[in-house]
């Protein structure tokens, strides 16, 4: 499926990101923070397209509407950390002190990578899940 393959590739650039330099160097920092908004902004997206593989529709399709469809269907495991990552990609593009790139650029490595990774395993289960339906 086009839109999670492009999610993992997403992730896969994220994933490579050297942290340490994201401290030190405030171009290489907000690329680690754009690469993040991609990533987010295809994770929601392969969400959603697989949902509606297992026939699970959103009323609007808003990215805070298919993360809450997300979790009462089981596909995420931590609300939380993706309504923090909504809000985070939300607020992102108006990060003018250094301060918050640092914070925001630990909370991508800490917790958003790790939710990202198992969003990804979760989504290729689901979509075998389905392939298997119509076999």
């Amino acid at each position: 499926m086009k839109k999670a393959d492009n999610y993992a590739s997403s992730l896969d650039v994220l994933r490579t990101a050297d942290f340490s330099e994201a401290q030190e160097n405030e171009i290489y920092r907000m690329g680690v923070i754009g690469q993040f908004n991609l990533t987010f902004e295809l994770a929601w997206k392969a969400l959603q397209a697989v949902l509606r593989l297992h026939g699970i529709q959103a009323d609007t399709g808003s990215p805070r509407e298919i993360l809450k469809l997300g979790y009462q269907t089981g596909f995420l495991q931590d609300a939380a950390v993706w309504l923090t990552m909504l809000r985070k990609r939300n607020t992102s593009i108006h990060i003018y002190d250094e301060d918050e790139a640092d914070e925001l650029v630990l909370m991508i490595r800490d917790s958003f990578l790790p939710a990202f990774s198992e969003l990804e395993a979760t989504l290729q289960e689901k979509i075998r899940e389905a392939d298997q339906q119509w076999d």
